[in-house]
């Protein structure tokens, strides 16, 4: 594990200095100083670096290589060029950077046309989710699961949708009464703190990067505001949606990063040795612990009898073997936990 990720902190250097590099060569003082006059060679090299140097070291990074990936990321390649290389240098090539719009402008269009068929089913949803008694992040999800084609836009798209009315729509709600997994921790304090750190600065360098890139500016400007409402919704949804118990099930949710559904059946051991409990979390562990400014460990970590699927951000889902849980009220937690496992045993 330490090997891989060695290798992995390799190939993101490598990515760094091959970007920060090209950079440095076309925007600064230095760079154009070593500059040929003649520059079409210099820049054919840079194109080589951003549409093939540059997506095989980020998918060597995260060790995944597809070939739909590597397509997707030579177009992003070309844009970059388009960005970072100025335009009296990079003319001769200027139509292989189009290549690169036309790539992102085609994905751009069929995204228009998966959020088309959203719109179509998106009453139904809403209505599936009214009718619902579940959580709004269970219950949306499973909605769109039921109504929607299944595909990754649409998937993101949705998780969007759960950032923009939990930022924008969902401040008169009342909190429900219920476990919760963030009071007796410094999480609220902690995203007020990045929120409070994003408005610094994007003050700072929104202005500063102005004036070297109007369009760079324009993009982190968005991406911060983004991020400030992200982490407002994000505040909003572990407020308003504590652990949810039915008969058969936990359902369990982390603001928007993370939630699973845990049948009482499903699980077979609640482990609370101390040692296992400090000690550090296997790969298949999932944990469920608000984030704090001192070191947190869980109260007891489920052991499941098969892996739980965990969704993620974007509507990104893994399985898990065991759910490490740090929970407020961590005796009625375990007390729940063992009268459903009693319960969901056969007669």
């Amino acid at each position: 594990m330490v090997v891989l990720k060695s290798k992995q902190n390799i190939w993101l250097a490598l990515l760094l200095v091959v970007l920060a590099s090209n950079y440095t060569l076309y925007n600064t003082g230095f760079g154009t100083s070593i500059l040929p006059i003649e520059t079409n060679g210099v820049v054919m090299g840079s194109l080589i670096d951003f549409i093939v140097v540059v997506p095989v070291l980020f998918m060597l990074y995260k060790g995944k290589f597809s070939f739909k990936q590597a397509i997707l990321l030579a177009a992003a390649g070309c844009i970059a060029a388009r960005l970072i290389i100025p335009m009296e240098h990079l003319q001769p090539y200027v139509a292989v950077t189009w290549a690169g719009f036309a790539i992102e402008g085609s994905i751009i269009l069929l995204e228009i046309i998966l959020v088309a068929t959203l719109v179509r089913y998106l009453p139904k949803i809403l209505g599936e989710v009214r009718k619902s008694s579940l959580p709004d992040l269970f219950s949306f999800s499973k909605a769109v699961e039921k109504h929607a084609p299944k595909h990754p836009v649409i998937q993101m798209i949705c998780a969007d949708l759960l950032v923009l009315y939990y930022g924008f729509a969902s401040w008169k709600r009342q909190e429900r009464q219920g476990l919760t997994l963030h009071k007796n921790s410094s999480y609220i304090a902690f995203q007020l703190m990045i929120i409070h750190g994003i408005a610094i600065e994007t003050i700072g360098i929104h202005w500063w990067l102005h004036e070297k890139s109007i369009i760079l500016s324009v993009v982190l400007l968005v991406f911060n505001i983004y991020s400030v409402i992200f982490f407002l919704a994000d505040m909003q949804a572990i407020r308003l949606n504590p652990v949810y118990v039915t008969n058969d099930t936990v359902y369990l949710s982390l603001g928007l990063m993370k939630r699973t559904e845990i049948r009482f059946d499903h699980i077979a051991e609640i482990i609370e040795d101390k040692e296992q409990l400090k000690g550090k979390l296997s790969k298949d562990t999932i944990d469920f612990i608000a984030r704090d400014f001192g070191e947190a460990y869980p109260h007891f970590i489920l052991k499941m009898k098969e892996p739980v699927e965990v969704t993620f951000m974007l509507g990104i889902k893994k399985r898990y073997s065991h759910i490490a849980i740090k929970a407020d009220q961590a005796q009625e937690f375990r007390q729940m936990l063992v009268q459903g496992m009693a319960m969901s045993q056969p007669d």
